[in-house]
């Protein structure tokens, strides 16, 4: 004879549903899940890497203004510079190597240690470093250089190519483009580069410097528009030496560039105006 199935019952017992959590619990959970997650994204920041966008042409050819790239944090150790805020918790640097002669790195100025910069390592600790009719002297040898062709970039009006050295413009039916003195820049040890002079301009001739203990020469690749370790530090201007405390990472893969046309009221100029040729770049391996 059927009878009805009663869950309360021996032997017919149905688990029991559980309670529903609270609005204090749930609240609680997200709140855990955000922090674990804000927590890991410091982490991942302070430790490996930090993205950073160019916004000067210093380091023209080699990055371009619009770019946006990854510095790695491990391959030189940390800093108080490696963390967000700056967050003074101990002196120096700890773990890692130090950059090598050519390698792009992203550091703090002396005389402006709130904002970031992107310079190429030119001269060690110890080096001597001269610059003689732009060409950079390390400890009495020139740097090997091969003229290449020009840097050719699309400019909007004849003011955005002065009339500065070599420079030249460019008219054609496509368009009007900036031409540029460019050339293939070698370090001893083989790391080359390239790199653009416009000519003969004030700080193509300097004194001699060495480089103190503990600090770095740079230079950037477009060679008359980088106020750099030629310069004494001034915000905003020139870097002088720059000691290793003050380097943040070393410049590892453009992740995004953009040429700077796009809107943001109109979600298909975002993908017009991105240079994908450019994504992907890996500087590590420099």
């Amino acid at each position: 004879m059927l009878r009805e199935f009663d869950e309360t019952e021996p032997g017919g017992q149905a688990a029991a549903a559980e309670e529903p959590q609270s609005a204090l619990q749930k609240t609680l959970g997200w709140l855990r899940f955000l922090l674990t997650l804000a927590l890991l994204g410091l982490l991942l920041r302070s430790l490996v890497i930090s993205p950073f966008n160019i916004p000067s042409r210093s380091m023209t050819p080699t990055m371009l203004v619009g770019d946006y790239l990854f510095a790695a944090k491990w391959p030189y150790g940390y800093s108080r510079y490696s963390f967000p805020f700056s967050l003074d918790l101990f002196d120096g640097r700890i773990g890692g190597g130090r950059p090598e002669r050519g390698e792009i790195i992203v550091f703090r100025s002396p005389a402006d240690t709130n904002s970031d910069y992107v310079k190429r390592v030119i001269g060690l600790p110890g080096d001597r470093i001269q610059i003689i009719e732009g060409v950079p002297q390390l400890n009495g040898e020139p740097l090997a250089r091969e003229r290449i062709e020009d840097f050719r970039e699309p400019v909007d009006s004849i003011r955005d190519c002065p009339n500065t050295g070599d420079m030249l413009l460019e008219r054609t039916t496509n368009g009007m483009f900036c031409r540029t003195p460019r050339y293939r820049e070698t370090l001893p040890g083989g790391r080359s580069y390239d790199v653009l002079d416009v000519g003969e301009t004030t700080a193509d001739s300097t004194p001699e410097y060495v480089v103190p203990e503990g600090h770095y020469f740079l230079m950037g690749d477009d060679r008359d528009r980088s106020a750099d370790s030629r310069f004494e530090p001034t915000a905003g201007g020139g870097i002088g030496f720059v000691p290793e405390e003050n380097i943040v990472g070393r410049a590892f893969v453009i992740f995004w560039s953009t040429d700077g046309s796009a809107s943001w009221i109109n979600p298909i100029s975002w993908f017009s105006a991105a240079r994908w040729d450019r994504i992907g770049r890996n500087y590590g391996d420099e």
